[in-house]
């Protein structure tokens, strides 16, 4: 047994140019699956699909983690792989099985408070009135629709005439959908497009380029970037008392996704305005929905309240 393990490594340093880490890996992983069997009376030359699995289950009720698990799984298979091209081994017992699946990672997000703080910010944050209405537009827009932040830098000022109730976004793989506006996202719109519309003019009269998109810039884009607006996050995040470490546009994309699932919001309906082209990635912010739940059971279930049920 040992050395099938010992050939195995040799191989990946001499073949693939192992790493004297990934070799110490290799070996840790592969000596602790060879213990195991040898604690049940097998070995690695006959060790079947059913004792790998049998591994598997063990490591996790080790409680080892499952990024730990997967990476002794990689172990296992790639030595079974090499005892098989090498002719050692019939068959490979190893090739049919799944790891443990990677857990998606919650999204950050922002509470209601901490949103109406940087909204307030946006509001008081710049002394000229342009600039003023600039960001609370930004802001006001992408927590209202959960849009991209280079959907949203992008948008044409065709898309915002009208008063319009709903706002017609281009996104990934250049698909259109439609977002709505909240009452305090048109009024920040309106007051946006009187100010830049005049700013716009003068620049006209005065022989300078203009820009049909909704927040201009001088740039050669012709609109605000992404990383400007990132940046503009940051500063009114730590000038509002928030860290501004953990907040960003896609905070506050998520946040906006975040709080319309809280209050009931369909998960169906929340996909259509994030754009995703798949429910799953939406249901990465069901955790709420379990938060949710949770809370009604311990605040409304008699058993949880300590009601006498009689």
């Amino acid at each position: 047994m040992t050395n099938w393990i010992e050939m195995f490594l040799e191989a990946q340093a001499a073949e693939r140019g192992a790493a004297l880490n990934s070799l110490l890996a290799y070996r840790r992983d592969l000596d602790a699956y060879e213990r195991h069997l040898r604690g049940r009376g097998a070995g690695i030359a006959d060790a079947s699909r059913a004792d790998i699995e049998g591994y598997l289950v063990a490591c996790e009720a080790e409680g080892l983690a499952a990024s730990t698990r997967a990476r002794r799984l990689s172990a296992i298979r790639g030595l079974y792989r090499f005892a098989h091209d090498e002719g050692w081994r019939a068959d490979d017992p190893a090739i049919r099985i799944t790891g443990p699946g990677k857990r998606k990672a919650l999204p950050k997000t922002m509470s209601v408070e901490q949103v109406d703080a940087l909204l307030g910010q946006a509001a008081m944050h710049e002394a000229d009135p342009l600039r003023r209405a600039r960001d609370v537009c930004l802001f006001q827009l992408l927590y209202a629709t959960g849009m991209r932040v280079s959907e949203l830098v992008a948008l044409p000022v065709s898309a915002a005439r009208g008063d319009p109730r709903m706002l017609l976004v281009r996104g990934k793989g250049n698909k259109e959908r439609l977002v709505p506006l909240s009452p305090p996202a048109r009024d920040a719109l309106a007051a946006w497009l009187t100010i830049r519309d005049a700013d716009q003019d003068a620049r006209a009269a005065a022989g300078k380029p203009t820009s049909l998109h909704l927040f201009p810039s001088r740039g050669k884009a012709g609109h605000v970037t992404r990383i400007w607006f990132h940046s503009r996050v940051k500063a009114l995040a730590a000038a509002a008392g928030l860290d501004p470490s953990g907040i960003s546009p896609h905070v506050l994309r998520h946040a906006f996704a975040t709080h319309l699932l809280s209050g009931g919001a369909d998960l169906r309906a929340i996909q259509a305005m994030l754009g995703h082209a798949d429910i799953a990635t939406t249901e990465i912010y069901t955790h709420v929905l379990e938060s949710r739940l949770q809370d009604l059971v311990l605040n409304h279930h008699p058993l949880a309240r300590g009601d006498d049920p009689a």
